[in-house]
């Protein structure tokens, strides 16, 4: 099954300039404890970038960050913002082997269907390093539906994505919930997922104390 909704991507042709244009704050506290558990100059897989908000504070902590979206439209809007290059990506294109030290995925695997996310998950996996920091942010829920934009979103309970990300992957898995905004206006329940890739050896990718 394909991981792209194509209603979903036409929804963000047509309103990327107000969708990357809007006031919207970083993720700071989650992008600094994120930056804090690397070692500096990390590599970085950044998906869903969006207008490239979470992208210049990711920067700012000297991460080398590799920004995309699947969305041509926002990646180009993102590009101005940062002023480079931010690369047009489709979840299911990833096919990069142990080549990241991390990956930021805020508010944007929420879009891949149910069906799909467990072998995009399987990607991500795969692209990271031994002992790899993985963070993902979904809109909370019970069954997947669509919101007032025609936007796909797979709501997930923590239950149920605990096993799409399959547990025996990682070396820990940790799921965190608060409630917040977005695009819709609308109070959303969140789950935050910080993963970090198993290895049988010793790995530098992430700080331990």
């Amino acid at each position: 099954m394909t991981a792209r909704d194509t209603a979903t991507l036409d929804f963000y042709a047509a309103e990327a300039q107000a969708y990357a244009g809007r006031s919207r704050e970083a993720e700071h506290a989650r992008i600094a404890a994120f930056a804090a558990a690397l070692p500096p100059g990390a590599r970085v897989l950044e998906l869903g970038c969006g207008g490239g908000h979470d992208s210049v504070a990711l920067l700012d902590r000297g991460l080398d960050l590799v920004a995309t979206d699947g969305s041509p439209e926002l990646a180009e809007q993102a590009s101005r913002r940062l002023g480079r290059p931010v690369g047009v990506l489709l979840f299911e294109d990833i096919d990069a082997t142990e080549a990241f030290d991390s990956v930021w995925a805020n508010a944007c695997l929420l879009h891949v269907p149910r069906a799909a996310l467990p072998g995009i998950l399987a990607r991500i996996h795969r692209a990271l390093k031994p002992g790899g920091l993985f963070y993902a942010s979904f809109k909370a829920g019970t069954a997947e539906g669509r919101d007032r934009f025609g936007r796909y979103f797979n709501y997930p309970s923590p239950d149920w994505l605990r096993s799409a990300y399959g547990p025996e992957r990682w070396q820990s898995l940790v799921i965190g919930e608060d409630t917040g905004g977005g695009y819709d206006g609308e109070p959303t329940p969140w789950l935050h997922v910080t993963a970090i890739k198993g290895t049988a050896v010793t790995s530098t990718a992430v700080k331990r104390p």
